[in-house]
């Protein structure tokens, strides 16, 4: 019974060892010190979001940072918060450049 399945298990193992292979080659583009700088990238643009009068009752706004590329998402109640929303994300030092996925809430 076990050289019926003999072949099936050497592929078995040989498609294991190319997934391990294959995993320990993959490292990643994101140094710790940029992963670093995003943290507080992320952190900054919350604070000043916060700060801001207008933006501060808004906490649907989600905030992400990957090498120095803000993303913005969430709703916001219209298009001058949108807009002023990624100036204020614009202003903070380490900032490359601002994606901004804000929805405009709608209105019913």
């Amino acid at each position: 019974m076990v050289n019926r399945f003999r072949p099936l298990l050497g592929l078995m193992a040989l498609a294991v060892a190319i997934t391990i292979a294959a995993a320990a080659c993959v490292k990643t583009t994101t140094s710790a010190g940029r992963q670093v700088d995003d943290a507080a990238i992320k952190t900054a643009v919350k604070t000043k979001l916060a700060a801001d009068v207008k933006l501060s009752t808004l906490t649907n706004i989600e905030v992400n940072s990957t090498n120095g590329v803000v993303t913005l998402a969430g709703q916001v109640r219209d298009e001058s918060d949108r807009i002023q929303a990624e100036r204020v994300a614009r202003s903070v030092d380490g900032v490359v450049r601002v994606n901004n996925d804000l929805q405009i809430e709608k209105k019913y």
